[in-house]
């Protein structure tokens, strides 16, 4: 017998936050999310609680753990769509038709019941959090921002009648010796002739306080057009700031200035850290903390995390510069390669611009909606 219940215990927390864990053990590909992070979801004034309304589902079968489920409304989104949508998140299953029905099951009803007309997902309450649902790449290692799934997971949603809406598509960018000349080419003249410069600041912190008001109004005019994206609340702005404080290299944020002094791009990148989380789950112990400092020091792998051009520019070179930093940055022997996070399929722009690396397509991801 199959019983779903919201999460109400702190134990019944503890039961949610590791049933992946559980899951996925000894799964090489899978990269858990930080622990003490994810613990927040379930504090009250976790800082997405301010526009969201949220419940988290287990399924149980024979008193055992088999699955998990969130459902949430996102009201900023709702608000700028004009839509009645719920979202789902954070459903991991084992391969049981009769689990993921239940799931779906709690998840539709909840959302039904506060007068929602669809739900779509896997989403996050924003656009950065983990989202999409994989359904090519399962023999690639994720990256710490996005989430493993099994590929019985596609067929699960999809026989309960959801729908796809939209794809990501993920590379993994190398540099391709034949473009090297034309990317530092196009970049000098593009600086030369627009009077390009990069933002420059003695250490993170000093970087964030002096231009963080410009890369959030630079994030919501790039990306605020976007699936599932919402305009970046005072409580986000706080918790990104943290998160650019921990990238502690200056060289892993940079911003482009116009001649005068206005920003007008802004990239941000992260050393792959997911070895260091698939040491213990998340949780950072003695040994998780060593191997995330080894790979801060000396990455071999980069993620892509937000990179925004203002879209005054984008038929302006800025990109270039980009590109030549992470040509310089390969050529330099520093990574083995780059990771790009989610592309949406149909931004034939975004991936234009890998067409001078040595590019490979590595992974596809997926939001499903559906009719309630």
């Amino acid at each position: 017998m199959i019983e779903v219940r919201p999460v109400r215990t702190k134990k019944e927390q503890k039961i949610f936050l590791e049933f992946a864990n559980k899951l996925y053990k000894g799964n090489e590909y899978f990269v858990p999310p930080l622990y003490m992070s994810e613990k927040d979801i379930f504090k009250k004034n976790y800082y997405y609680y301010n526009e969201c309304e949220a419940e988290y589902f287990i399924a149980f079968k024979d008193g055992e753990p088999v699955g998990r489920i969130s459902a949430f409304i996102q009201r900023a989104s709702n608000e700028k769509t004009g839509e009645k949508r719920a979202r789902f998140g954070r459903f991991d299953s084992i391969d049981d038709q009769s689990v993921a029905n239940a799931l779906f099951d709690a998840a539709k009803s909840w959302a039904k019941e506060r007068g929602m007309e669809k739900i779509c997902g896997p989403l996050g309450f924003s656009d950065l959090e983990r989202e999409g649902m994989l359904i090519e790449g399962f023999d690639v290692v994720q990256t710490f921002e996005e989430q493993y799934n099994f590929d019985y997971y596609q067929k699960l949603t999809e026989n309960y009648g959801f729908k796809k809406e939209v794809d990501w598509i993920e590379y993994q960018i190398r540099r391709n010796p034949d473009y090297v000349e034309k990317i530092d080419t196009v970049a000098a003249y593009i600086t030369e002739r627009y009077g390009y410069k990069l933002a420059r600041a003695e250490n993170v912190a000093a970087y964030v306080k002096q231009y963080g008001d410009e890369i959030f109004k630079l994030i919501d005019v790039c990306y605020g057009h976007l699936y599932g994206t919402v305009d970046i609340s005072e409580s986000m702005k706080k918790e990104l700031v943290k998160q650019f404080k921990l990238v502690l290299n200056p060289l892993y944020i940079n911003s482009i200035l116009n001649k005068e002094g206005k920003m007008i791009a802004f990239g941000l990148v992260f050393p792959n850290i997911g070895e260091a989380m698939q040491v213990k789950g998340g949780h950072l112990t003695p040994k998780a903390i060593a191997k995330l400092l080894k790979i801060m020091k000396n990455p071999r792998v980069i993620d892509l995390g937000l990179i925004a051009v203002h879209p005054d520019y984008r038929n302006k070179g800025v990109n270039a510069i980009f590109m030549k930093m992470m040509s310089d940055w390969l050529a330099e022997g520093k990574s083995e390669h780059f990771e790009t996070n989610l592309c949406l399929e149909e931004n034939a722009q975004i991936h234009a611009q890998w067409k001078y690396f040595d590019a490979k397509k590595v992974k596809r991801r997926r939001s499903f909606v559906l009719d309630i």
